[in-house]
């Protein structure tokens, strides 16, 4: 089976990675929808010639309405307005849906939940198959390491990155909060200024960068007296990002409504080889 993928933010950086990364899967996926906000210049470009080759037959348009018919899933890459407004869509057309969109308001993270409660739906702070494994190795090292070190975590991204910290830095932070039995939002502190005195061991602090092109650099350092552990993952492309939202897209499709992320994606392909 062909799973027919449409995807948002379709002449957006991560849009055209993501036809890319679908025309060039060894999955069975095909790009036949492309939806853009209802201001831009490109609506009526042909996706094929805007990636600079052939014309593809996949036109750009504002109406995920009007072509939900003609795909199996959506992948959706955006800013939070725009993914609650398509995921209102997708639940209405039973579409099930990949998120990749961070910066959500608690409030609009429970909008996104509640919207999309009957259709099945993947949402990850990152779908590159190297950052799920750090998530693994950040909670290994959290469990065995326990208390006795100073946790942190460092993150680096392009200029134009609206929201800090990342999506995936937040993920890193819950992940090694949950392994310590601890609150995120009790034990977080982002970013330090002035006379801030002694560490309290019983924080996860966050540092922030953005700066030129950095595609995404996530380091969790566990810091202890005479010595240091630290996790890094670097990301030089998107395509890694994009090709993962893509195997996620075609595994979610034929899956029962339900709310699923990466690990789960990972997890199942993993006993299936």
């Amino acid at each position: 089976m062909t799973v027919r993928i449409g995807i948002t933010g379709a002449a957006g950086r991560m849009g055209r990675m993501l036809a890319e990364a679908i025309a060039t899967s060894n999955m069975p996926a095909i790009l036949t929808a492309a939806i853009e906000r209802s201001e831009s210049t490109l609506l009526g470009a042909d996706m094929g010639e805007l990636l600079g080759g052939e014309a593809s037959g996949v036109v750009i348009s504002s109406d995920l309405a009007a072509i939900a018919d003609q795909i199996d899933v959506l992948i959706d890459f955006t800013v939070p307005e725009s993914t609650l407004a398509q995921a209102m869509i997708s639940a209405e057309r039973s579409l099930p849906m990949v998120v990749g969109t961070t910066g959500f308001s608690d409030e609009q993270a429970q909008s996104l939940a509640t919207a999309t409660a009957s259709i099945p739906f993947c949402q990850a702070s990152n779908f590159a198959p190297g950052v799920n494994l750090t998530f693994k190795l950040a909670e290994a090292a959290a469990k065995a390491l326990g208390d006795s070190v100073d946790i942190e975590i460092v993150e680096a991204h392009h200029r134009h990155k609206i929201d800090a910290p990342s999506g995936t830095a937040l993920s890193l932070g819950e992940i090694v909060a949950n392994a310590l039995d601890q609150d995120l939002s009790q034990v977080a502190v982002y970013g330090r200024e002035g006379r801030i005195g002694a560490r309290d061991r019983h924080t996860i602090g966050f540092s922030t960068i953005r700066a030129g092109d950095i595609v995404g650099d996530h380091t969790i350092i566990f810091a202890s007296e005479g010595e240091r552990l630290e996790i890094t993952h670097r990301a030089s492309s998107r395509m890694a990002f994009a090709h993962g939202a893509v195997q996620a897209a075609c595994w979610l499709v034929g899956q029962p409504v339900g709310r699923y992320d990466m690990q789960d994606v990972l997890a199942d392909l993993e006993c299936n080889i």
